[in-house]
């Protein structure tokens, strides 16, 4: 697979002047640094799939990471080529001779900042199923040491507290944080860089900063990643999916406890 990435990261907060407002009602002006929003369009062999509000960074891997997460390609040899055009605005995804996306009704969605088992693609139908996970391997110290990680290098989050984190971990060693204004967006974006890098999704644990409902769960299982973590808490419906695939799904992840829900 050949990446062509011509986006160069434009600036990804800008400062805005807030009036702060106390109970005393002596305020004043405060320089507030605001996370920017970024809109990209995913084609897939010159087929508009699916348009997405992220923030601009780790594009390559958020496309990829996204058509991973929604069954369109499951390795890296599913893929040709990757182009991403000078303003970020467009992926174009061309797969492989033979393999096309499914075709559908409607044009492309806009998918918002945050959602709730949001699964607009534009009448595209995934090309692939969930599939039953591999049994997790991983150590409780291992845990620990990811949780550890989510007060660590979030850039973005320190400056603004406007974004979502995923932090990765493969064979039990941290290897990087994502983040961006989406949850979905983060935890793709981590997808799609073990992708990248050959990582194989059995050995990949993800934590995420966000609340764990079915989509979430549906993204880690359509990944072939078995342990997915977070500090929020699922719905009862995303514990039922987690164990209908074998989910080791740990919620409530916190520096001195952690909860495990349907222990693979």
């Amino acid at each position: 697979m050949t990446i062509n990435n011509r986006f160069t990261q434009t600036q990804q907060t800008v400062f805005a002047d807030a009036r702060v407002v106390t109970p005393e009602g002596n305020g004043g002006l405060r320089a507030v640094s605001l996370i920017r929003e970024h809109v990209m369009e995913i084609s897939v062999n010159e087929k508009a799939v699916l348009r997405l509000v992220c923030t601009p960074n780790r594009l390559p891997e958020l496309a990829l990471g996204r058509l991973v997460t929604e069954g369109f390609i499951k390795s890296i040899e599913d893929v040709d080529s990757l182009y991403i055009c000078e303003n970020g605005s467009r992926a174009r995804v061309y797969l492989r001779q033979g393999m096309e996306p499914v075709k559908g009704a409607g044009g492309p969605q806009t998918e918002p900042t945050c959602c709730t088992d949001n699964r607009l693609l534009g009448g595209f139908a995934p090309q692939y199923g969930l599939k039953a996970l591999p049994r997790a391997e991983y150590s409780e110290k291992s845990v620990f040491a990811l949780i550890e990680k989510f007060s660590e290098n979030a850039s973005l989050h320190k400056k603004t507290t406007g974004t979502h984190s995923c932090y990765l971990s493969y064979n039990g060693e941290y290897r990087r944080v994502f983040e961006d204004i989406g949850r979905h967006n983060a935890l793709d974006k981590a997808v799609g860089y073990a992708l990248i890098n050959g990582f194989s999704s059995a050995g990949c644990m993800l934590f995420t900063t966000g609340r764990v409902p079915v989509d979430m769960v549906r993204k880690a299982v359509a990944a072939g990643i078995p342990v997915l973590a977070s500090k929020a808490v699922p719905t009862a419906e995303a514990v039922e999916l987690a164990g209908r695939f074998g989910l080791t799904l740990i919620c409530r992840a916190w520096p001195d406890s952690y909860e495990i829900y349907n222990q693979a």
